[in-house]
């Protein structure tokens, strides 16, 4: 037969505190990990696909310089031909990686949501003991 919620005593009370505080820390741990490895796996994924696309675009890339070198060989020399496009397409490249690391940089793998409620748990015990 259970007792009512006022005839427990004060340890039974704690007993049952200790073992939702338990209980809890179980559960925020697990949501932690849900949260961070949905993070990862979907930044290991994009980062895969786009090395995959970055090396296609690479190769035809690699062939288009190859013919704008040949065209403006024909109105100069080929070592300064390719040197101005080597120059030109390096800047571009530069300039594309530092853009595009920054906006990497800037993604936070934080589980904010973990985070929160982990503060709302805290408030939750200190209201509740």
């Amino acid at each position: 037969m259970q007792q009512s919620r006022d005839e427990r005593s004060l340890g039974e009370l704690f007993s049952e505190l200790t073992r939702e505080i338990s209980t809890l820390t179980r559960q925020e741990v697990a949501l932690a990990k849900t949260e961070l490895s949905a993070k990862i796996g979907s930044v290991g994924r994009d980062l895969g696909l786009v090395a995959a696309g970055g090396a296609v675009a690479y190769a035809g890339f690699l062939v288009l310089l190859a013919f704008v070198v040949l065209l403006l060989g024909t109105v100069m020399s080929l070592w300064l031909a390719a040197l101005i496009v080597g120059v030109i397409v390096t800047a571009i490249g530069g300039w594309l990686v530092w853009k595009y690391w920054t906006a990497f940089t800037k993604v936070n793998p934080t589980p904010t949501e973990t985070m929160q409620t982990l503060k709302e748990d805290g408030r939750w015990i200190k209201e509740n003991v």
